[in-house]
């Protein structure tokens, strides 16, 4: 299983970036994907998760309302849009996949699989 996440850069504050995530190995509908932040010293922490037929979406209070998680399952690819950015949503961004159903989609311990992760920026 390999997951390979892209698009991540250097923008300014208000701008947009749209990261992909692209999944090998993997059915593309039989797993939930994740997307995780992590900025330097702290925790890693949820952004958003997507349902393995993209009905249902989650997203961390902090993000709701300026990023939107989608995927095609044709393609066996997950993205995350993100607008209206800040300085505070300066992180590395990961990508994730869990075959787990339950609930807790914003754990990161209930997901299996994990990108190598992309750097965002944002400038002030």
């Amino acid at each position: 299983v390999q997951l390979q996440a892209s698009g991540g850069g250097l923008v300014q504050a208000g701008g947009s970036l749209r990261l992909s995530c692209a999944a090998s190995g993997l059915t593309s509908s039989y797993y939930r994907a994740g997307w995780f932040r992590q900025a330097p010293g702290k925790e890693r922490e949820f952004v958003a998760a997507i349902t393995a037929g993209g009905d249902s979406t989650y997203y961390a209070d902090s993000v709701k309302g300026r990023f939107t998680i989608s995927r095609d399952n044709a393609k066996n690819a997950v993205y995350l849009q993100m607008n209206s950015l800040k300085p505070e949503d300066t992180a590395v961004y990961y990508c994730a996949a869990t075959t787990f159903f339950g609930r807790d989609v914003d754990k990161d311990y209930r997901y299996d699989y994990w990108g190598q992760g992309t750097q965002v920026t944002v400038s002030s």
